[in-house]
């Protein structure tokens, strides 16, 4: 779950329909963008499922006692995550081995430091499944197939900045910006002449790039629940959230 606390609510986006918003962002990329086209579909597919092994976690959000806080996918304890990380890449991986394999990447990248045992486990895991997709897609050896590859897992993560960017930071808000965006986003491309891209909001709905790889303006509708405190306080965090009503945000990139 992605959250954006408000003084009396929290602002609360699947981690699934995130990765939908992702995914849209993705495929409205200038097609020079994907250096090679026959794999653009997959690509968009793994930005698109990325985050799927949390649409059954996200059905049921759970109490942090210790922050006094819904938990979030920054703070959920990574051990948990593990199974729906398994579950997700499984999917994916029906789907398209080169989507799997991106998506692969991705959850390495970020839990590659991680002192848990089963965390530890996992990554080993992975980093096997990897070389071995790499050696069946025939990406293993060849120089600019596996550059390719390192390119489309940018993509991937430039589009879970950006809709991280929407969820995680106030409507029309540039003084707070959340820590993660906080020197622009990390991923450097060639269109972005090696600079940071840095996103800000121009007004409630609308999201300018200082560099972008769009080829037009894009209009997307965010899913979110607004869940407020005094209804947790009662009726606990699982029944105040079911009982939220499901609510859209309009956000333009230009």
């Amino acid at each position: 779950m992605i959250i954006l606390e408000r003084e009396q609510s929290y602002l609360m986006v699947t981690q699934n329909e995130h990765g939908k918003i992702a995914g849209e962002i993705v495929q409205h990329c200038k097609e020079d963008y994907f250096y090679d086209l026959e794999r653009s579909e997959e690509v968009i597919l793994a930005v698109h499922e990325h985050d799927r092994g949390w649409i059954e976690l996200d059905t049921s959000p759970v109490w942090n006692d210790q922050t006094d806080k819904p938990y979030s996918f920054i703070d959920y304890p990574e051990s948990l995550k593990i199974t729906f990380y398994k579950k997700g890449l499984e999917e994916v991986a029906e789907m398209s081995e080169y989507a799997a394999l991106l998506c692969s990447l991705h959850y390495s990248s970020f839990i590659q430091d991680a002192e848990e045992l089963a965390v530890r486990e996992f990554w080993n895991e992975e980093k096997q499944k990897q070389e071995q997709l790499s050696k069946e897609l025939g990406i293993t050896g060849n120089e600019e197939k596996e550059k390719t590859l390192m390119y489309h897992l940018d993509l991937l993560k430039f589009g879970d900045f950006l809709s991280l960017f929407i969820s995680l930071n106030e409507p029309g808000n540039n003084d707070n910006t959340h820590p993660f965006f906080e020197n622009g986003f990390p991923q450097m491309f060639l269109f972005a002449t090696d600079k940071p891209i840095v996103a800000h909001w121009e007004n409630e709905e609308t999201v300018s790039l200082s560099f972008s790889p769009l080829k037009s303006e894009l209009e997307l509708r965010m899913p979110y629940k607004e869940v407020m405190k005094d209804q947790i306080e009662k009726h606990g965090i699982l029944q105040a959230y079911r009982d939220a009503p499901v609510s859209e945000r309009k956000i333009v990139f230009k």
